[in-house]
């Protein structure tokens, strides 16, 4: 076939998963956030599925990695979990079966010529440590994130050689405390700020603590991956680019500037101030995060934001939140996933591409996230029992070629990750919607390669498509 986009030489196509989604809580010694949230509301999830199973990982990563390099996967991008590797999360002293797992998995990656991507956090917070400290609210947790981090590189950073501190930050802050949609579910605009600023320096503290590892004198690099919702004014109306910039600031740049750049947007820190909602920060702690910035930069991509200026005036009595200075704006006529929720917008890959070209040093980067959730998807079940998964196909080769334009034009992206390899667990979700390029029947375990399977191997042998 005649390839019509053609990648970088190197380039990595490969997809995401992480710990609580896909391992299954087996053997593990602590309990995250979410076990917790499922232990005692678990019908706030998806038919009432939780994470105890999920992909079963822990017991079939060996074949799941076969399957994985069947379809033909350069490299992986999974997390430790805090709550499966430490012992006592005080001392960072760790706990044997966790050790063993992770080094199977990772030899297991190797043996299969899967480069292993491992991510540190990936929203699994142990809830011992919310429940002592306030999880990322407190400075000390910061630290003992810091330590389980150095032990990650001391025991793996012999094989794995690219790492990332977080998964989606905003997330943590979005979800636990602005709106209600992970435990403990709080609305509280100030905590929020503050956990925004903490999660920003845990990551420059595991930076730091990789600095001085073997793995990071030795060539070893290590990132954090964002999720970008590039913010889109209704019109170019002053208010409304100035509410789109304000959301681009908050959601986006909070994270993105202290990563890259060493520094806070000025002026989202000059809003937070007049607000009287800044967090609390020492000069130390600041220049910790300016010393300690990313080597390169992982980006989920799934939506764009869009915003305009606030109808009504923001009611300040129940306390602050970001959504003073913007409203949501669903624009007439955008094409959305009916499964998610979710507006598809391919060209963003390509404003993503850009910006981070022309406003963040042209850092090297690749997108870490894109994917499709659909319900139902055993309706695209052939006669040979494979699914039939041709939008799935459309949706990644559009925004393949969005992507493909950014770098024709210079902006420094070396990879493509999909979400995700084998359906997983997402969240309160569940398994409502399928994202992966291999299917999983809940009730059996048994994986069967999707025709996007097929897809995604012949891009990758082909270097394009």
């Amino acid at each position: 076939m005649s390839i019509q986009f053609k990648f970088p030489e190197n380039f990595w196509w490969g997809s995401a998963t992480s710990g609580p989604q896909s391992e299954g809580r087996f053997n593990k010694k602590h309990d995250s956030v979410f076990d917790h949230w499922f232990d005692i509301e678990p019908e706030a999830f998806f038919n009432g599925v939780g994470p105890n199973v999920a992909s079963n990982f822990y017991n079939s990563y060996k074949e799941d990695l076969k399957l994985i390099k069947e379809i033909g996967l350069n490299s992986i991008r999974t997390s430790i979990q805090w709550t499966r590797l430490i012992k006592d999360f005080e001392t960072g002293e760790v706990d044997e079966d966790g050790v063993r797992f992770y080094n199977s998995v990772i030899d297991e990656c190797i043996a299969n010529d899967i480069l292993p991507v491992m991510n540190l956090h990936h929203f699994d917070l142990p809830v011992e440590l919310y429940d002592k400290y306030g999880g990322w609210e407190s400075k000390h947790v910061v630290d003992l994130f810091a330590l389980f981090a150095k032990k990650c590189f001391a025991l793996f950073g012999d094989r794995v050689k690219h790492w990332a501190t977080f998964n989606e930050p905003m997330v943590v802050v979005e979800g636990e405390y602005l709106y209600q949609f992970h435990y403990p579910k709080i609305v509280d605009g100030k905590k929020a700020v503050q956990v925004l600023y903490n999660l920003n320096l845990a990551s420059a503290k595991a930076i730091k603590e990789f600095k001085e590892s073997n793995c990071g004198k030795n060539g070893g690099k290590i990132g954090i991956i964002l999720n970008l919702t590039p913010s889109y004014p209704r019109s170019q109306n002053e208010e409304d680019v100035k509410a789109a910039k304000f959301a681009e600031d908050f959601f986006n740049n909070s994270f993105l500037d202290p990563a890259i750049k060493g520094e806070f947007t000025t002026d989202l820190v000059e809003v937070l101030t007049k607000d009287n909602v800044i967090w609390e920060s020492t000069e130390e702690e600041l220049e910790i995060i300016k010393n300690n910035t990313i080597d390169f930069l992982g980006v989920n991509y799934y939506q764009p934001r869009r915003a305009k200026a606030k109808e009504e005036k923001f009611d300040d009595s129940k306390g602050w939140m970001p959504n003073k200075y913007f409203d949501d704006y669903e624009m007439p006529g955008r094409r959305m996933n009916p499964y998610r929720g979710w507006e598809i917008y391919p060209q963003c890959m390509y404003d993503i591409a850009i910006n981070i070209r022309d406003n963040y040093n042209n850092i090297p980067w690749y997108i870490s996230e894109n994917g499709m959730g659909v319900e139902g998807e055993e309706k695209y079940i052939n006669a040979d029992g494979v699914i039939e998964d041709d939008y799935r196909i459309e949706f990644y080769e559009e925004h393949l070629s969005y992507l493909h334009k950014g770098i024709s034009e210079g902006s420094n992206c070396f990879g493509y990750h999909t979400w995700t390899p084998i359906d997983c667990w997402s969240w309160a979700n569940a398994y409502k919607n399928r994202y992966g390029f291999i299917s999983v029947d809940l009730a059996t375990q048994k994986k069967t390669i999707k025709k996007s399977g097929r897809w995604i191997k012949e891009v990758a042998k082909n270097n394009g498509f």
